[in-house]
């Protein structure tokens, strides 16, 4: 197998570079085939969302898996943006230790607040989720995150488009000449390789992924089922339920769920 096919057969490509002299940390995808893999998902499951809370959610998506890419192999990052107008929350993860970028786009139910926010969550290996909460401004998720970095994170980031659907997030490391970061702008990213020293740290894949099922779903049902079945299922046989990271809908009914907790009960 060459490997084109073997990169593909991964997902995602993102690599990450080193910029010497400026302290800096490059991460750069183009994420049309991770996008198709996204419109794959919405088709197999029925989900459509506003064009425009589309695009937002593409732009939070690039930013984590971006993030993802440049943080270290155990760590598990999950942020929920939630936005006044339009209101929604956009929820998106990253794994990488399994590699996979996940999310999806919650309209109903979403409280109305003073301000937009920022919710971030990361578990690194076995230690304990650190959590952090930031206000920002606007509709755009790369300011957004490039917020939580200042204020989280205490340092700076910048993301840019370089081109449509390949994107860049440069992230200041130690000792970061972070006027000249603080400068760029789109112009100078098209011609970065050019003007700098960039040196090739690794590439690493991510994939459309959730691994969400039925048992999942299922497991999730148990206690309310347990407590009060009737309010579960409203004199129904079947209901229908969505996966809270990615959307998936599945479709479970009262003989199912009994079976499967008889089957639980008996293990």
């Amino acid at each position: 197998m060459g490997e084109d096919k073997a990169s593909e057969d991964r997902g995602l490509e993102v690599r990450t570079y080193f910029v010497r002299k400026r302290n800096a940390l490059l991460a750069r995808a183009n994420f049309e085939k991770l996008y198709v893999d996204y419109y794959l998902h919405l088709a197999d499951n029925s989900l459509r969302y506003e064009a425009k809370h589309d695009q937002i959610f593409k732009e939070a998506l690039a930013a984590m898996c971006l993030h993802s890419a440049s943080r270290p192999q155990i760590e598990v990052s999950a942020w929920t943006l939630n936005f006044q107008d339009p209101l929604i929350n956009i929820f998106v993860t990253g794994d990488n230790q399994q590699n996979l970028v996940i999310g999806q786009i919650f309209t109903k139910d979403v409280k109305p607040g003073k301000e937009n926010l920022f919710y971030s969550e990361v578990v690194r290996g076995d230690n304990a989720v650190q959590r952090s909460v930031t206000a920002f401004e606007g509709q755009l998720p790369f300011r957004a995150a490039e917020h939580f970095y200042y204020q989280s994170e205490q340092r700076h980031a910048r993301f840019f488009e370089y081109d449509d659907e390949d994107f860049v997030l440069i992230s200041a490391q130690p000792d970061c000449d972070t006027e000249w970061l603080m400068g760029l702008d789109k112009e100078a990213i098209r011609v970065l390789d050019q003007n700098e020293e960039l040196s090739l740290l690794e590439k690493r894949y991510f994939r459309w992924f959730c691994g969400c099922n039925q048992d999942n779903m299922m497991k999730l049902l148990v206690p309310t089922m347990k407590a009060n079945p009737e309010s579960l299922f409203e004199g129904e046989e079947t209901i229908h339920i969505h996966c809270p990271r990615c959307g998936a809908k599945f479709t479970i009914s009262r003989e199912m769920l009994e079976a499967f907790m008889a089957e639980k009960d008996s293990d």
